[in-house]
């Protein structure tokens, strides 16, 4: 094990930059690890990459909670119901992968980034936090600042279905697309969007790397997965702490610029 691990060391600080930046947007680095993995490892099958990128997302997403925890960002109601919900998708996803052959997912993994970045730079209408069905929310950060905003708990529940299928299928955790969500779609503030996406990542990300150890995907990344993880661990700390420095609409452009630019490089790979 201590052997196989020595070959993997450069992964530790991919991971820790990838857990940084995966922290800093609330998307747990899977959105650019899972791509990375595809790349670098072109042979591999899908699911070994999906469990590799889902693994090294539950801890940076443990660890990222933690942090913004502190900061008292995350909306624990809304993210353990939301959370909960991602489950059975997440556990369906992660036995879908076997079937999928590797072009195919390439294809949906590209064409999910896509559907992501459009909807970071759209711009609905605002939210009215009163409106009749929907879920008012008040929160105040360790820095003073309250946050007030609403959303329905039904058209959360739905989505976090989806949400949890298409994480666990693609690897990504789902932080990639829970963001755009929650901050776009049901009106979240966007540093509570990361924040509230993190907390809800953990519980997903576990649920879909136990049903891909159940499946017997694992055992074959488990070196690649450990190096990642050392590395995703310190990186998110530093992540939570530079999203505080970083304006909300800027997070959301450079995350909808990634995404674009991971999925040309799929599409290209893919054709």
């Amino acid at each position: 094990m201590i052997a196989g691990l020595v070959l993997y060391w450069w992964l530790i600080p991919v991971g820790l930059v990838l857990g940084a930046l995966g922290t800093m947007v609330g998307a747990g680095g899977g959105f650019l690890l899972a791509p990375m993995l595809l790349l670098l490892y072109p042979s591999e099958r899908p699911e070994i990459i999906a469990s590799i990128s889902l693994a090294v997302v539950f801890v940076n997403a443990l660890s990222g909670t933690v942090a913004y925890a502190r900061m008292r960002r995350v909306d624990y109601p809304s993210g353990l119901l939301m959370s909960l919900a991602t489950v059975p998708g997440a556990i369906l996803g992660a036995y879908t992968t076997t079937l999928l052959p590797r072009r195919t997912f390439d294809l949906i993994f590209a064409a999910v980034l896509l559907v992501g970045a459009g909807l970071l730079l759209w711009r609905p209408h605002e939210h009215e936090p009163l409106a009749p069905g929907r879920f008012v929310r008040i929160l105040a950060d360790r820095e003073g600042t309250q946050h007030v905003y609403a959303y329905n708990p039904v058209v959360a529940v739905a989505l976090s279905l989806v949400v949890g299928f298409m994480s666990s299928l693609l690897g990504i955790g789902g932080g990639i697309i829970h963001v755009p969500v929650l901050a776009v779609v049901l009106g979240f503030p966007v540093h509570v969007a990361t924040a509230t996406s993190h907390f809800a990542l953990a519980v997903m990300a576990g649920t879909g790397t136990l049903t891909h150890v159940v499946t017997g995907a694992f055992h074959r990344g488990i070196r690649r997965t450990i190096a990642l993880g050392v590395g995703a661990l310190i990186g998110a700390q530093a992540g939570a702490r530079l999203s505080s420095r970083v304006h909300g609409r800027w997070i959301v452009r450079g995350l909808a610029l990634a995404l674009v630019f991971v999925a040309v490089r799929l599409f290209v790979a893919a054709l």
